[in-house]
């Protein structure tokens, strides 16, 4: 990458800030210029991938509840602090804060990265920051399409973002998040062009993903836009589905066996799910504890991104 005045100075400026520890009023004495400029070098250097910023926890409360919930379910856990005040948009922005930073740390070169689509993800994949590398694949879990919308475009998006923040190669899914007939999407799965997008995802390292929940503040996107029928809506709360990965519903023992439109369904069959070696779930809001918990006792998740109050009310049962 060619380099330019700005990326010289915001460099420049970085290592005088972070490595020397120089306050901001003597870099603008230094570098000829004002506190407000040496102040938009340093964000343009974070955001641009110039400094990479790790933060130690103590023993603190994020920290200790990070460590009951590794200990308690056997994961990777990582609590966000959190204001009791903020609202649920206000959490999702500062939990897919964390999530984006923490995937920058994680993903690297060569690997194939499934990413589902909904509201935390397209707020996480906003959130990240460029993290250079080669032969990575991006490739979309599950379907978007629905009687209301093709839903290319909003699945697009959040794909986009990912494979530019990492310089990936992206793999869309165009079929729909649930076909009308089970017996369609068998019949679907024997075509060339789908099997190959299965195998890149039979292929992943990580998958990213949240879960969705028709009780969440900040609804998920398959229970607000058009994807499910107020039959369905009502056959899946009669049959005790708490949530769902990537438009595969589950009860609170995580088990899909039993749901019939799992058969119909595009998302990854939480079996397979299972297999992938990294499993990046990222939760904000109480709205969605029921899901969580289901996801736990299933086995779904090897780490876990979540905000402080809905830590506390996880480990309090």
């Amino acid at each position: 990458m060619q380099s330019t005045p700005k990326a010289k100075d915001a460099l420049r400026a970085a290592q005088l800030y972070y490595l020397q520890d120089m306050k901001m009023e003597v870099i603008a004495r230094e570098l000829g210029t004002s506190r407000s400029t040496v102040s938009r070098l340093l964000s343009h250097a974070k955001r641009t991938g110039m400094v990479s910023i790790s933060i130690s926890p103590s023993a603190n409360m994020s920290a200790l509840l990070s460590n009951q919930l590794a200990e308690n379910y056997g994961i990777a856990a990582h609590v966000v602090p959190t204001d009791g005040q903020m609202d649920d948009a206000e959490l999702l922005s500062r939990v897919a804060a964390h999530a984006a930073h923490l995937l920058g740390t994680i993903i690297s070169s060569s690997m194939t990265v499934g990413v589902a689509w909904g509201s935390t993800m397209q707020a996480v994949s906003s959130a990240l920051s460029p993290h250079p590398t080669h032969d990575t694949v991006i490739v979309q879990l599950n379907g978007a399409a629905n009687p209301v919308t093709s839903g290319v475009r909003y699945a697009s998006d959040i794909l986009t973002r990912f494979g530019q923040a990492f310089t990936a190669r992206t793999e869309q899914f165009p079929v729909p998040a649930f076909f009308d007939r089970a017996s369609t999407r068998e019949a679907m799965w024997q075509e060339t062009s789908v099997r190959r997008v299965l195998k890149v995802q039979h292929e992943m390292n990580l998958a990213v993903f949240s879960l969705g929940a028709a009780s969440s503040a900040v609804a998920s996107q398959v229970y607000r836009g058009g994807y499910l029928s107020p039959a369905e809506s009502r056959a899946l709360q009669k049959m005790g589905v708490v949530g769902d990965v990537a438009t595969v519903f589950f009860d609170k023992h995580g088990d899909s066996s039993q749901i019939e439109i799992n058969a119909r369904a595009t998302g990854p069959n939480l079996d397979e799910l299972r297999k992938v070696p990294q499993r990046f779930c990222v939760i904000s809001g109480r709205g969605k504890l029921d899901a969580l918990r289901g996801a736990l006792n299933g086995g779904l998740i090897t780490d876990l991104v979540l905000d402080e109050g809905t830590a506390l009310r996880l480990l309090d049962g």
